[in-house]
Parts: structure tokens; C-alpha cells; sequence
């Protein structure tokens, strides 16, 4: 598998094994994991980890899936490990995937669903053009791809399958973890780091080509509940308090140019995810993001500036804050380990890639274990719109995120023996 039509074979085959098992987490179970399925990909994935020859591979009453490919040299070296997750977004449909395999791109539209009339636009998504002549990987628009991250355990899985080829190449130990739940936040709630035994990792979880990544966002949720008082609307005046009115001049009071639609790079936002309401009572959900901390309390305290500010003028107990941190930047984690990001840039340009060192705007299992003592940049998987319909990956940057992984490996006893 060394040469690059066999590793792309190899890739593809594993891919499109995988997005077959619908792995769709729940946000609204209380099941950890949130779906039974992910817990037959963990099955699945332990059986082929065991077939590589990395004999502990088992998957713990949660899910996690952790397996280790011992060092075949004498010298010491740091431990090392990837990381991808196994479930889907819930923000789309993720069963019944019906990948379609498109060679050779022309550099045209792609008609995903014919009955459908679902068509990929190139003016609407003009990174397509981009991969002219290479084979592009999306869904038939009836669902999501599920690249994020089948992609990276597929990429991860060619490497060991690399590895097992060509014994000769020395390398130190290397660790290997699939999560659960990464898409509805909880991927690291019971990842047992002490367990998993790597000095660092890198989550093999972002987008396009040579992507780069060591920021993300900090991360709040708020619930926004609303006291209403149903009052007949004949005899409304002066009496009537409509928690769905409420709800409404609540959101209107926090900045519009501050909203996930007009906002990019490291600008942060207010993102209102669910309003329900009648007269009685309303909820909003918002989640609140910013890779700045101290534009992330401003934001929070901004949530409750107004809610007390509208507990004035309609009374004391009209509106209750509910706001919980999710996570939080990673930065401040890997700013005293620069050198595994200096691994990784160094790892992609050897491999003809041209790193693209970003901020993620959202987070990665790797932002929460940088916190619990394990730092954890992320690798681009070569993916792109992800959690829709016209999700896409070229299977050419498939072949280049393993090459990088690959890499990393080789460099380490070059740099740490």
C-alpha cells in the first residue's frame, strides 16, 4: 500500500465501510454514549484495530475505542496519539447515506439528486473548483456525507495498515483513540487520558487541505426561560405579559452584526439555536462563542445584563438565566508545547502540503483534552461543509492527511531519539 493508488483504495474502501453505519449522536438522550450505533462502529473498529496487530484494542462501557502500537525501537521516545470521533451531526440526516463517487471533476455543478433536483453549485461553494481532476466524495443530498469524522478514523486506519507494511520503519509508541458524542459536546466526559498513556495527540478531525489548528473558541450555552401571564385578549390591558413577545425583544437587544451569519475569522458570536414559546412562558437557546476570554465574559455577562435589565421593567422574576461553559480555547494549553505544532507544519510541508495554520470556529475533542493535561492540536482530514447536504471530500486529500500522519510518525525518533 505504499504506492498512492493503493493507499487510495484502501481509504476509499474504509470510508465508505464506515459512513454506512449510521452514528448520529442525540443531544436529547441520557445514554452515554447517545446511540446505540456508535457503539457497533466501536465493535467494528476494535475487530480491524485487532487485525493490525494492536492486540489491546478493546471499547469501554462507553464507547471509547483505545488501542496501542507498541514502539519497535529501544529508544526512548514520546508517546503519541490520535484521536477521530465516531458519531455524526444531528444537525442533519445521517442515516441511509448513499455516497457518490465523482472522478475526474470536471470543475462543473454536481448533481447530487436528479428527482431531488439537488445540485452542488460551483457559485455557491467555489472551493470545488479547487480539485479539478480529482475524485470528490459527497452524499446524494438527501443526507450528510459523514466525513466529519469518518474520515479522519479512515485516515488513521491506513496509517496503522501502513505500518503493519513496512515493519522496518522505526517508530515510537503510538496510541489510538475513537470517540463518541464529539458532535453534541460530551466526546471527552469519561476519555480517560491516565489510561490512554500519550505525552500528546492530535485530533485528526479538521477540514480542507492543510489545514492547521491549536485555537478554538471558548464556548457557553444559555437557556433564556420566560414567565408569561395569560390574560383573555379581550380583557389583555394592562394585565396580559407575552413570554413569546419577550422572548422576541430579548434576542433583538443583542447585536445583529454579531450573529454566526455575519462573523469570520476570530470574531465571536451570539447564536440562537431553538425559540419556543406561546403567552405563558417561552425559551431561547443561544450558544455563545469567542476565541478572545475576555470578549467571551463580556458576551456572557451581556446575556445578563439584559435579562436583569428586563427583569426591571417587567418584574423580578420574569426572565431566568440558565448558562453553563462548554469549553474553552486551547491556545493557552499548547503555547508551552509549540514544538507538536512545529512537528505537524514540518510534517506537511515534507509531504508537498502547504500548512494553513487557523482558528477553528467551534471545538474538537482536542480543545477539552488540552485541558485535562493532554495537548491536542488538530489535523485536517480534507473535508468540506460539513454537517449538510453538500458535504464533500477529495479522496486525494484523503491520501495527503494520511501521508501527514505518516509523517509525524517517521520524524519523531529524527527529532526525539
Amino acid at each position: 500500500m505504499t504506492d498512492t493508488g493503493s493507499l487510495k483504495a484502501f481509504l476509499l474502501e474504509k470510508f465508505l465501510k464506515y459512513v454506512a453505519v449510521d452514528t448520529t449522536s442525540n443531544p436529547f438522550s441520557s445514554t452515554f454514549p447517545s446511540t446505540e450505533n456508535q457503539l457497533v462502529l466501536a465493535d467494528m473498529l476494535v475487530a480491524e484495530l485487532k487485525a493490525l496487530g494492536l492486540k489491546d484494542a478493546s471499547a469501554d462501557e462507553h464507547g471509547y475505542v483505545m488501542a496501542t502500537l507498541p514502539s519497535n525501537t529501544d529508544k526512548p521516545l514520546p508517546v503519541v496519539g490520535f484521536v477521530a470521533h465516531m458519531d455524526t451531526s444531528p444537525d442533519m440526516n445521517g442515516s441511509g447515506i448513499k455516497p457518490l463517487i465523482h472522478r475526474n471533476y470536471s470543475g462543473g455543478d454536481l448533481v447530487l439528486n436528479k428527482k431531488e433536483n439537488i445540485i452542488m453549485q460551483v457559485r455557491e461553494f467555489p472551493i470545488m473548483l479547487d480539485y479539478i481532476g480529482q475524485t470528490l466524495i459527497t452524499s446524494d443530498g438527501t443526507s450528510l456525507l459523514g466525513a466529519d469524522n469518518k474520515a479522519g478514523i479512515a485516515e488513521i486506519m491506513a496509517t496503522l495498515r501502513y505500518l503493519s507494511e513496512n515493519p522496518g520503519l522505526p517508530h515510537g509508541p503510538i496510541k489510538i483513540a475513537f470517540t463518541p458524542d464529539e458532535e453534541i459536546g460530551k466526546g471527552a466526559d469519561h476519555f480517560d487520558v491516565e489510561r490512554f498513556g500519550a505525552d500528546f495527540a492530535f485530533t485528526v478531525d479538521g477540514g480542507g487541505l492543510g489545514e492547521l489548528q491549536y485555537e478554538n473558541f471558548n464556548a457557553a450555552f444559555a437557556k433564556i426561560t420566560i414567565r408569561g401571564k395569560s390574560i383573555h385578549p379581550g380583557d389583555a390591558k394592562n394585565k396580559m405579559v407575552n413570554a413569546a413577545l419577550l422572548g422576541m425583544e430579548f434576542n433583538a437587544m443583542l447585536p445583529e452584526s454579531e450573529r454566526p451569519e455575519h462573523t469570520e475569522g476570530y470574531e465571536g458570536f451570539f447564536h440562537l439555536t431553538s425559540f419556543s414559546g406561546a403567552v405563558e412562558e417561552a425559551r431561547l437557546e443561544y450558544i455563545i462563542r469567542d476565541h478572545d476570554n475576555k470578549r467571551f465574559q463580556k458576551r456572557k455577562n451581556t446575556v445578563h445584563r439584559i435579562a436583569a435589565g428586563m427583569n426591571e421593567k417587567y418584574g423580578s422574576k420574569t426572565l431566568h438565566v440558565e448558562m453553563k461553559d462548554q469549553y474553552y480555547n486551547m491556545r493557552s494549553k499548547i503555547a508551552d508545547v509549540m514544538h507538536i505544532v512545529s512537528l505537524a507544519r514540518e510534517a506537511m510541508e515534507s509531504v508537498s502540503v502547504k500548512p494553513r495554520v487557523i482558528a477553528i470556529r467551534g471545538g474538537t475533542d482536542g480543545a477539552r483534552l488540552s485541558y485535562m493535561g493532554l495537548p491536542c492540536p488538530n489535523l485536517f482530514t480534507g473535508g468540506h461543509n460539513y454537517h449538510g447536504r453538500f458535504e464533500f471530500i477529495p479522496l486525494e486529500s484523503m491520501e495527503k492527511a494520511t501521508r501527514v500522519i505518516i509523517r509525524i510518525i517517521e520524524m519523531i525518533p529524527e527529532k526525539y531519539g
